[in-house]
């Protein structure tokens, strides 16, 4: 099964013996990069015409109503023809608007969503570069979409797109600090930046209790705040609030018209594919089987299947969650997100020091879960939150 395990990376290894008799010896680093990108720039593109495909007859199962069922077969080509109409749609640009930065903005979120892939482990031995500070990097790059996000409002001279632009960077801002701090818990008891460290460090148990950071009362807490800081920061459902279309339309991308837009959409879904492997891989165990029995399954197999599952979590959520209003929005980030991961790296703390047996997982359990309580009792207090009541106009 090591050789199925190391099938990719084989075959590059073989790729580039076969290049070693053609090109330079100066040329082998460049060559040995691009082996490692070019499967990157198939396989997640591919993802994202699954992915909408899966979406859209999801939301459909969910919500009582047919998907796409007319393109191809069960509507899989549906993906496709969306493409073939972005490609052959006309490009719009406003009149008044700045065409360099209009141009730019969805180029440099694209890019900026593939970049963040080099640093996170697909497999085993399936990293594109293993830098010691993987997760810095990770969020470092990651802060240019919100950069790109009001270069999109701004640059297009519309009201509309720039009040969509500062509601997008407000709350990417306000919660990437929880995303960041939800991942400071596994640097502290991993010891380490490297993702590669980080699932090694979640090595399969030989015990009967997984050895992955999820099932940990610190590790649990601060998986589903990753995950909701990370729908938040993908601008979905309920967090959706720049494209909230009865108020600002489409948002900070109203004036983008064609392939400009698909740009869009790919570099939304690219960025929620990375964040979900990020989560894959500082809580889930990344290409780790949850049991040493379960090590014959490819490693990339192990780490695909955790993605698509995390994936099904996300299109869950947008299917039976209403949008929160601004106010909710925010006061829900800074009042029980940021205060909650804050908790959690103490929790983390004492997790250590306590040491392993009962003891440790009495006094985390409570604590999470009193911390839990007292917050969310405080913010339902301030925000005053009503039951919603729906009427017909009159």
């Amino acid at each position: 099964m090591s050789g199925v395990d190391q099938l990719f990376v084989q075959l590059k290894h073989w790729a580039l013996a076969r290049c070693a008799g053609i090109l330079p010896e100066a040329w082998q680093p460049l060559v040995s990069l691009l082996l490692s990108i070019i499967p990157l720039l198939v396989i997640f593109p591919t993802l994202f015409a699954a992915m909408v495909w899966m979406e859209r007859k999801g939301l459909g199962r969910i919500q009582n109503r047919y998907g796409p069922n007319r393109v191809g077969p069960f509507g899989l080509l549906q993906p496709a023809a969306d493409g073939i109409k972005a490609l052959i749609k006309e490009d719009i640009v406003p009149r008044a608007a700045d065409r360099v930065v209009h141009w730019l903005a969805p180029v440099l979120l694209v890019t900026t969503a593939f970049t963040v892939y080099a640093v996170l482990p697909f497999g085993r031995n399936m990293v594109v570069v293993d830098l010691e500070a993987g997760l810095l990097f990770f969020f470092a790059v990651g802060t240019v979409a919100e950069l790109v996000v009001f270069m999109a409002g701004w640059s297009s001279r519309n009201k509309y797109a720039l009040l969509g632009a500062m509601r997008a960077v407000a709350q990417m801002i306000s919660y990437e600090i929880p995303l960041v701090l939800s991942t400071v818990t596994v640097v502290m008891i991993a010891g380490t930046l490297s993702l590669p460290q980080i699932v090694l460090a979640q090595s399969p148990a030989s015990g009967w209790w997984p050895a992955w950071f999820v099932f940990t009362p610190w590790g649990a807490a601060g998986f589903v705040l990753f995950l909701i800081a990370a729908n938040a920061e993908a601008n979905r459902s309920p967090f959706d609030l720049p494209e909230g279309e009865s108020e600002i339309i489409a948002g900070y991308f109203i004036e983008y018209s064609g392939f400009k837009f698909a740009l869009f959409f790919l570099g939304e879904y690219l960025s929620l594919f990375a964040v979900s492997a990020l989560g894959v891989t500082l809580f889930l165990g990344g290409w780790h089987a949850p049991y040493v029995v379960g090590e014959w399954v490819p490693s990339w197999v192990w780490f695909f299947l955790k993605l698509l599952a995390v994936l099904a979590l996300f299109i869950w959520t947008r299917g039976t969650l209403p949008r929160l209003r601004q106010d909710q929005l925010m006061n829900f980030a800074w009042k029980f997100m940021i205060p909650m991961t804050l908790i959690n790296v103490v929790i983390a703390a004492l997790w250590h020091w306590i040491g392993s047996g009962p003891v440790r997982w009495l006094v985390c359990s409570a604590l999470v879960i009193g911390a839990y309580s007292l917050l969310g009792r405080g913010l339902m207090r301030a925000g005053r939150w009503m039951p919603r009541t729906y009427r017909f106009a009159e």
